[in-house]
């Protein structure tokens, strides 16, 4: 059985300045997370909205689909 999760991701910094994660919050639609990433971005560094399909028989993860992007975020993720 295949689920897609849909995750608002925000990004802050520490006291070094380096741009790390906050905690992620899944939200129940890919147009609740974009909305989502938009209403927090002036509050954080960055944001990310974001997609990924799961089997859960297998264990399997697809690679993310960025759906939104706001502010800094890390390079390596596309």
């Amino acid at each position: 059985m295949a689920v897609t999760y849909y995750v608002v991701l925000p990004f802050g910094r520490n006291d070094e300045g380096d741009l790390v994660p906050g905690e992620g919050h899944e939200l129940p639609s890919a147009m609740a997370v974009i909305r989502r990433a938009a209403a927090i971005a002036p509050q954080h560094a960055g944001v990310i909205a974001f997609s990924r399909d799961a089997d859960l028989a297998t264990g399997d993860y697809s690679p993310a689909v960025i759906l939104a992007r706001h502010g800094e975020t890390p390079d390596e993720v596309e």
